[in-house]
Order: structure tokens, then sequence, then C-alpha cells
């Protein structure tokens, strides 16, 4: 009767300074409630005045009680002893109602509760864990309980809470509710808390081992619609703690179990776990199957785990799901099977697990034959009647047919990139280079040009210091080429990929043909950041004797010889850099012949003794050093078809060499006299005798270009006088001509001036005009 009285009397809260009693009151209960069960009405109403707010007299009354209100809360933890449901069930609503986001309304002014006091403690967090795990078990519509906020879950990780939940799942329940809530748990930490943390700590053995436990009851035994999808969830997580380095897998006897999974239900398999396991081919097991692929490629990080794949024979079960099959196959299968759609989105994920997997595994790559069927399965997507996909799932983008096209290619590239000669021969001899240069999508996307990088790789890897597959590129290729060099310039920067379907470009025109032509053609088309590689591809060229040759006796636009071609871009170069020059393209500064602006800007930028120099930078941010090296190979004279603007600025790259040593030179200098360092006497000397060296070369080339430009003023000057000299004879004889006409007038006609032509008669007219044809033919 008291008790009800006391419970009548604090239907409002209990307040802070009578906490204490009303816990000695509660443990009391506790003890007797075995014996007694009328306790347990008297316990839960207790336990329910608790989940309001406390109530408090004073301002100070929460610092002076947050101990007692500490303890309070972590005695209702250990109240789950009791073994009564009701009694659990009201202690979890109790401890749930602390975290609710539903405000309490305040009975009265001035009293309320403090939220911090019972949040920000440690050994409530004890309280909460034991009764929501309790709560799992008894109230499982209650759904408050896996809410859990970023701060609490903070909390629970820092109890080591996911690993502790971990380690009970495996515990019997028949409800099953105590896997769901845990897994429910689980999944708030990781969305919620630290996903680091999470899987840090569920990669212990002892966890793997209950997941293990859980997952393979789930998968052999799970059945309803829940349990499916309980088990994917359980897969996800143990993808997540694979993905963390070192976790024992392979140790908890993880992997041995899983392997068998991985192959099924393409291979059939005697071993137990497998033998009686039926897949209802629904959308769980759907997504189960593609979460086992995906595990494929999270383990291949583990090199320890390809022997598990080789006995288990993963590559032949997804060899298995890449190759094509016809509809009349499909129609001829089991019925109950994946569906089309299904089996195209397998399809394409196998290609992109393929792509990770077989590297690792070319022995068990080649063994399978899956050139052949990768060869197959490209010729199928080249094909536009009978293999034609519908793009399903994250794979599928870019459209169903190129999604094959797409990963299928990107798996040749992957085995080709390891350079495995028997690989490549064998890709060879079945015809690899013919269909790669016959696929060529007409779109313009950025899965096409995508297609097309990968095959100009492939076509580069598989023709580089083979002439014989050199021979089978061919013409054709050669065509594809210069399709590819002629794209539009705008088109580069379009950020689709054409940039690096260029440089794909560059190095097939490299490896797969002599390129010296094609080069030199390109060059002349191609934007500045395109001319580094295709200047680069012609100094490798240079180093054969037979490729000078040639390149002396092309001719391109406008007749434009190689050395002017090269000349141009040099002044080209020159000008976008910034390097000063008068407007004939001779040297204006004889102490910094070559440097540019954007030299002088990184010079004065520089701070540190470590940078790398900026005339070393130079060197490898433009082109006059390639230029310069292909001039050395080509030589310095005899070079026909040049105007005096060539030669002038030929003369300039003759000596590009002594200049760059003088501008290293002088950032030696520059350096040494920013950091106030003393010269040795012997070294200054050697300096200033270096520079001086350098100005008299840079003022003798300049001599050099004007003699040249001397020379062609002479030249023009000449051609000027010879004009006019020709002019001149021209109209002498014009003249001679006028004067003899008029001589010849007056000695062969009678003409008076009256009635001249009255007189004359037909037949001596005739005789004069026949005369005068005669003299105007001689």
């Amino acid at each position: 009767f008291i008790l009800k009285k006391v419970v009548k009397q604090c239907q409002r809260g209990f307040l802070l300074r009578d906490l204490a009693d009303i816990c000695k009151i509660i443990n009391v209960c506790a003890e007797r409630v075995s014996d007694h069960p009328e306790y347990a009405r008297i316990l839960c109403d207790l336990l329910q005045i608790c989940s309001l707010p406390f109530l408090k007299e004073k301002s100070s009354d929460e610092m002076s009680y947050a101990a007692v209100v500490t303890d309070c809360v972590s005695q209702m933890g250990f109240l789950m002893r009791i073994p009564l449901p009701e009694v659990r069930r009201q202690i979890c609503s109790t401890v749930i109602a602390f975290y609710s986001r539903d405000k309490h309304k305040h009975r009265s002014d001035g009293e309320r509760r403090d939220p911090a006091v019972c949040v920000s403690c440690p050994e409530h967090q004890v309280s909460i864990r034991a009764s929501a795990r309790s709560q799992c078990i008894t109230a499982p519509s209650e759904p408050a309980v896996c809410f859990l906020t970023e701060v609490n879950c903070n909390l629970m990780l820092r109890a080591q809470g996911a690993q502790k939940i971990c380690f009970h799942m495996s515990e019997g329940d028949p409800s099953g509710e105590l896997l769901f809530r845990s897994s429910e748990i689980l999944w708030n930490l990781l969305e919620n808390g630290s996903r680091q943390e999470v899987t840090s700590q569920l990669s212990s053995s002892d966890c793997i081992a209950s997941l293990k436990d859980v997952f393979l009851h789930l998968l052999l035994k799970g059945f309803r619609h829940h349990e499916r999808q309980l088990r994917n969830d359980l897969l996800v997580l143990l993808s997540l703690i694979a993905e963390k380095p070192g976790a024992p897998l392979i140790e908890s006897g993880f992997l041995k179990h899983l392997t068998p999974f991985l192959t099924f239900p393409e291979l059939k398999s005697h071993n137990p776990l497998v033998r009686n396991l039926k897949l209802s081919f629904s959308q769980e097991d759907f997504e189960m199957k593609k979460l086992l692929l995906n595990m494929i490629v999270v383990l291949s990080r583990d090199l320890a785990v390809l022997q598990l794949f080789r006995e288990g024979r993963v590559m032949l079960a997804l060899m298995l799901l890449v190759k094509p099959s016809s509809s009349a196959e499909r129609s001829r299968r089991h019925r109950h099977r994946w569906s089309s759609r299904q089996q195209e989105e397998l399809q394409l994920q196998a290609l992109s697990t393929l792509s990770a997997l077989a590297p690792l595994m070319l022995d068990e790559y080649m063994s399978c034959q899956a050139n052949t069927c990768l060869l197959l399965l490209l010729d199928c997507c080249l094909q536009d009647d009978s293999f034609s996909g519908r793009s399903h799932g994250f794979h599928g983008s870019g459209g169903g047919r190129r999604a094959q096209l797409r990963y299928c290619v990107r798996v040749l590239r992957s085995v080709a990139s390891v350079e495995h000669e028997p690989l490549l021969q064998d890709l060879c001899d079945q015809g690899a280079i013919g269909q790669l240069l016959g696929e060529s999508p007409s779109d313009e996307d950025a899965v096409a040009l995508e297609i097309q990088t990968d095959c100009l790789f492939l076509l580069s890897v598989l023709c580089e210091g083979d002439v014989h597959r050199k021979e089978l590129f061919g013409t054709d290729g050669v065509e594809v080429l210069i399709q590819y060099l002629s794209l539009d310039a705008a088109l580069v920067s379009s950020g689709l990929g054409h940039n690096k379907l260029l440089l794909s470009t560059v190095d097939c025109l490299s490896v797969c043909v002599i390129v010296w032509c094609v080069c030199l053609c390109g060059a002349q088309r191609s934007p500045r950041h395109m001319l580094t590689p295709l200047v680069s591809v012609l100094l490798e060229l240079c180093e054969s004797p037979q490729a000078i040759t040639r390149l002396l006796r092309w001719s391109g636009e406008r007749d434009a010889s190689a050395p002017q071609l090269l000349l141009h871009i040099w002044r080209r170069e020159e000008e976008q850099t910034g390097v000063s020059r008068d407007p004939h393209g001779m040297i204006t500064d004889v102490k910094r012949p070559i440097v540019s602006r954007h030299q002088d800007e990184s010079s004065s930028s520089s701070s540190s003794s470590h940078d790398v120099s900026a005339a070393v930078r130079d060197v490898s941010e433009n082109l006059r050093a390639n230029i310069y090296c292909i001039f050395c190979k080509l030589g310095f004279e005899r070079l026909s078809g040049l105007s005096a603007e060539d030669h002038v600025t030929l003369s300039i790259i003759h000596r590009y060499l002594d200049f760059k040593v003088s501008v290293c030179l002088c950032e030696v200098v520059q350096e040494l006299w920013s950091e106030a360092a003393a010269v040795v006497p012997s070294d200054e000397a050697a300096l200033k005798s270096v520079l001086q060296v350098s100005e008299a070369m840079a003022e003798s080339v300049r001599s050099l270009q004007q003699s040249i430009l001397g020379e062609r003023q002479q030249q023009e000057l000449q051609k000027e006088q010879r004009l006019y000299s020709e002019i001149r004879f021209t109209h002498k004889q014009r003249e001679i001509a006028a004067d003899a006409w008029k001589s010849y007038v007056a000695r062969t006609s009678n003409y008076t001036p009256a009635n001249t032509t009255q007189h004359q008669t037909p037949r001596r007219m005739s005789q004069r005009h026949s005369l005068y044809r005669e003299n105007i033919a001689n």
C-alpha cells in the first residue's frame, strides 16, 4: 500500500533529492519480485516514472545530484537480471525515453530534466547497451531501439560496442530478433559512427567466426524473405571487413567456406555446403550473387587468397558467366535460372571482376581459353543483329552492346598490360589485331572514346617489337590513326576524353607503324600541347639513318619540308614563351639569348636552393630541346629550301646547347649572390671567362644573322634591278618595233595626203595587205 501511494504521489516525476531513496526502493522490489510477483507491477510503475524528466527544486540540483543520477541509471542495467519480460521491456522503454527526440512537456515552471547528465557518462552507456540488447529480444516491435545518433554511436564504439554485439550474434535465439536487431545496430554504427573503427572492431577472429556462422546458417537454412535480406546485409559487412588489410579471413576459415559459394551455381561441386543448396533465383539471390562477385574483387587484393581461388576454380566460373550464349542455348537451359536481364548484368559484373583478377591469375586465364571467349564476345558485340543488350544495372552505362564491348576491351587491356608474351601471341594468332581495327563506334561520347583509347593501347602492346604484327596492322591501321589525328583541336579540351585518345594514337603511331610521315602531318595540324609527344616520336625515329633520309625527302602542305616545319614550330614556341626577338627573328639580348619570359618569372619566384632550376625545368616544358636534337641528326648545313628567316632561326638552334650552358651558369652566379656565398677567385675568373665567351658567341650569331639578312637584302635588290632591266629592255624592244614599222610603211607605201585611197585598185590593196602579213610573220 505504501509503495502504491509513492507511485501515485510521484506521477509527475521524481525529485532529484529523492532519487537515491527511489533507487533503494527499486532494488528492494527487484530482490523480492522472484518470491512475490505482485512487486513486478510496482517495479514497472516506478521504472515508468523514471522515464519522465527528473525534477529539481534549486538551480544547483543539476550539479549536486549528477553522480546520483548516473548511479541510478546504471542500476537500471543491472535490473536486466530479473527474468520477467514485462520488467525488461519497461527498462528498455525507460532507457529509450532518455534519448527520444520527442520533447517532454514540463509540468511546472522551473522543473525540467537535464539530458546531459545521462548522456555524457560512460557508466550510463553500459546500461544503454544492456537495455538495447534486451529490447532486441523482448520487444522487437519497438523501432526506436536501432535509432542511434552520432554521439551515441561514437560512445558505443569507444566502449567496443560493435565487437561485443557481434560476439552475441551467433547465440541461439528461436525468434531471430536478436540477430536482426544486432545487424540493425551494426549498420547504424557504420552509418552514424566511424566506419574505420567499426571494421577495426569487427576484424578480430572471434567476430569473423561469429559472422561466418550466422551467414552460413542463413544461407543454408534461411528461406524467408527477411532472412535472405539479412544474409545479404551480413555479406556486405563481411565485404567491408575484407577491405581492411590484415583481416584474418583465411585464419578464421571464412574463405575456405565461402569459396564454394563464389562458383555456385555455375560449377557443380561435391562440397557438403553446396551439395544440397538450392537457389530460388529471386531478387535477393541475385543481389547475393552480385555481392559475391564484388567479394572476389575485394579479396583479390590479398595474394594469399589466390591459391584458394585456384583450388575453387573461380576463373572458370567467371568465364562461364562471361561466355556469350545464343537465344536457343538460353531456351534449352533449366527454367529456374537467371532472367535475361539478370544474366546480362551478371555478365557485365563478371567482366569487371575479370579485369581485376585475370592479371593475377594468368595461368588459369590461359587454361580456360579466356582469349577465345573474349574475342568471341567482342565479335558478338560488333554485330547488330543477334546480340543487343538493354543496359541494365550500374555496369550497363552507355548502352547494352556498348557496355559489353567496353568491359570486354577493358579485360583485354588489363591482361595485355602485363606483357605476357604467350598471351599476346595467342591474341594475335586469333586475329585480335583485325578485330580491334574494325571496332570504331560512331558516337563521340565518353564511353565510345574510352573504348577507342583502350583499343589503341591494346594495338600498341601487341605490335611493339614485332615486325610481323606491324604488317598485320597494315594500311587499314594507318588510315584509322590518320583519322584520329585529324580530330578537331577544339575537342581536346572538351573533357570527354579526346586528349587521352590523341595520346594513345601517338603512342600507337610510335609502335605500330613507321610513323615519320604521319607524325609530320600531325605536327602541321595539331595544337601546341600535342606537339611535344609528336616531336618526341620524331626524335626517336631519327635514330635510324633510313628514317633521316625519308625525313629530308618529306613534303607537306604548301610544299613545306621537314626542316622548314621544325623551324616554324621553333619560332612559334619562342613567341608563345616570350623569348626576346626582333621582327626579323634576330637576337636582341646577347646576355640572355634564349631565356623566355616564363623562365624569368620562375627564376624570380624560386626562393629555395632545393627547387629545380628554371633553366633545367625549361628543357622539359618546351619543344626546343627536342628540335635541337633532331637537327643534330639532320645536320645544320645543306638543308635545301630554307628562306633567310629560316637560316636566322637555324643559327640560334645551332648554338642552343652553348646558350643553355651559359644560362645555367648565370643561374649559378645568381644563386650564389642571393645566398651571399663567397666564390674562390679561380672559380670566379672561370665563370667570368665562360660568360664572356657566351656573350661573344651571341654577338657572333647576331652578326651572322645580320649578314644573312644583308645578303637577303642584296639578293632582293639584285632581283629588283634585274626586273627593272627586263622592263627597260621590253620597252626598248617595243620602241624599236614601232620605229621599224613606221620605216616599213614609209618605204613600201605610195602614200599621198589627198585622194590616196581613191586611186588604189583592189589588186594593189590586196598586194599591200599580203606584204604586211609577211613582215609581221618575219
